[in-house]
């Protein structure tokens, strides 16, 4: 996830200092701006509306422009920022910057403890961490413990002394996996870090099973304990037309744990590291898939200390830069963030049921959609991605009838949006911004849990106004031939004519 490479400039630190006065107020934004601006009043008065009763959800209409100058949201929506890059930690040391992935698990006594990656790497301001895992190396990760009034009260290191910590997720069992997105210098791992036993010894040990490659993000199956991962290869070119025509290759991995239980340290007990593979092709490039079309898939196992290269030679599904991931409804979610014929992005689902890959949603050029990154199935079963593109200022989300729409967009000069992530009981929405770092609790009328919509999400058809499109004249030579219309234009696509 990071963006050094696509050359946009960090914010200047005194545009920072500006904004940041604001930083403790929470506003609620209606149709007229700023309705309040005390704290107090806004935690009185939650709006918890059920938009979903009678007509199909569709989003949560325009946004509203933001008189802080940091976020825009919907109407009824409110933010707190909770955590700010510079600031001080309850022990006095500066908070990290590079704010990136995140996930949120219930604390005692009411309170909800986030734990937050930092993508740090060189020479940058390190995690101040006390017991590294490598005491040279600037990343790690830190948490924050919020009260049910989502107010912060403690905020601290849980692991340090890994790299650029991209993405991870979160497990059944309450602890955070976090990956390194990076391959070199004895970095390139998995580390569970558990959010009420800051840098303990499991918070340094690599998960070495899991693979040495760059990592980006992990969601567990809970029914099966599989981890499913996504790989952010920075190797190569993602442009077609790139002279030195060195194509860059990403795959998506699961880990087969030997122990299941759903325990912290189980998976450190060793296991199976495969990559996805469509059996009927070789090398198959999902660049060429089309939303709609469905591949049965198997799994080849690959070496653990290189299973990027191993998985090239044993002909694996070939992605381009995969970012987020999530589990929900029985169906695994990820991400190409430069997939695509317009490299925009595309979004697919794994079902492990029926052992299914299907790409779901394609960035065209008018659908909305710019570079996805993180992405998260809230608790009513959307799904929303934030991005990471020229214009990926921006969190989306996409309805299981194939609506879509934009919950935020931020005014800080191109920074992305990362970390998505829910509170427990589904009612507050925390989200980063990269750089300058700022962690903000997002709350107002969210429609509550609805298992059964995750479900839906999981099997609903994939937006037809998505879909690629082809002339009358060949949607009748495809059904003169018995074959769809998708078909069709995944013929025209490989150059194949069609009589």
């Amino acid at each position: 996830m990071d963006n050094s490479s696509n050359g946009r400039s960090r914010m200047k630190r005194k545009d920072f200092i500006k904004l940041s006065g604001i930083s403790t107020v929470a506003l609620t934004l209606g149709s007229a701006g700023l309705l309040s601006a005390d704290p107090t009043k806004v935690l009185a008065n939650p709006n918890r509306t059920k938009p979903m009763r009678g007509n199909p959800f569709t989003g949560f209409g325009p946004l509203v422009k933001d008189p802080g100058g940091l976020i825009d949201l919907p109407k009824g929506f409110q933010y707190r920022v909770i955590s700010e890059e510079g600031k001080k930690m309850t022990n006095g040391a500066p908070i990290p910057a590079d704010f990136d992935g995140m996930a949120a698990f219930q604390g005692p006594g009411h309170t909800t403890i986030l734990v937050r990656n930092h993508e740090l790497s060189g020479s940058e301001s390190a995690v101040q961490g006390k017991n590294p895992y490598n005491r040279h190396a600037p990343g790690g990760t830190a948490a924050l413990v919020l009260g049910p009034d989502r107010k912060k009260f403690a905020e601290y290191v849980t692991s340090s002394g890994s790299m650029q910590n991209c993405a991870g997720g979160a497990t059944p069992w309450g602890t955070w996996l976090t990956c390194e997105e990076t391959r070199t210098d004895g970095h390139g791992y998995v580390f569970e870090v558990m959010p009420n036993e800051p840098e303990n010894k499991l918070s340094k040990t690599p998960i070495r099973d899991m693979g040495f490659f760059s990592h980006e993000a992990t969601a567990i199956d809970p029914a099966t304990g599989i981890v499913y991962l996504t790989e952010d290869d920075f190797r190569g070119s993602i442009d077609p037309n790139d002279p030195a025509n060195d194509e860059r290759s990403s795959f998506l991995y699961r880990y087969i744990p030997n122990d299941r239980t759903p325990r912290p340290g189980a998976l450190q007990r060793g296991g199976e590291l495969q990559a996805l593979a469509i059996e009927e092709k070789t090398n198959p490039d999902a660049d060429f898939m089309n939303p709609g079309q469905k591949f049965g898939v198997v799994w080849k196992d690959v070496n653990k200390e290189d299973p990027h290269d191993d998985a090239l030679e044993k002909g694996c599904v070939r992605f381009n830069r995969l970012e987020g991931a999530s589990f929900a409804g029985g169906v695994f979610w990820f991400d190409d963030t430069a997939g695509g014929e317009k490299r925009l992005g595309q979004i697919y689902r794994y079902t492990p049921a029926t052992e299914t890959l299907e790409l779901f949603y394609e960035g065209t050029e008018a659908n909305k959609m710019e570079s996805p990154d993180n992405i998260v199935i809230t608790p009513w079963g959307d799904l929303l991605f934030a991005e990471d593109g020229g214009n990926g200022n921006r969190v989306m989300g996409i309805t299981p009838d194939g609506e879509v729409y934009e919950f935020a967009n931020n005014h800080l000069n191109g920074s992305e949006f990362c970390g998505p992530t829910f509170s427990p009981d589904g009612q507050t929405f925390f989200l980063n911004i990269q750089s300058p770092g700022l962690t903000f609790a997002i709350w107002g009328p969210f429609p509550g849990r609805r298992p059964g919509r995750q479900r839906q999400m999981g099997h609903a058809a994939p937006p037809k106004h998505f879909a690629p499109r082809i002339s009358a004249e060949m949607s009748q030579i495809a059904r003169e031939s018995g074959i769809s219309d998708l078909e069709a234009a995944a013929f025209l696509r490989h150059g194949v004519p069609l009589k």
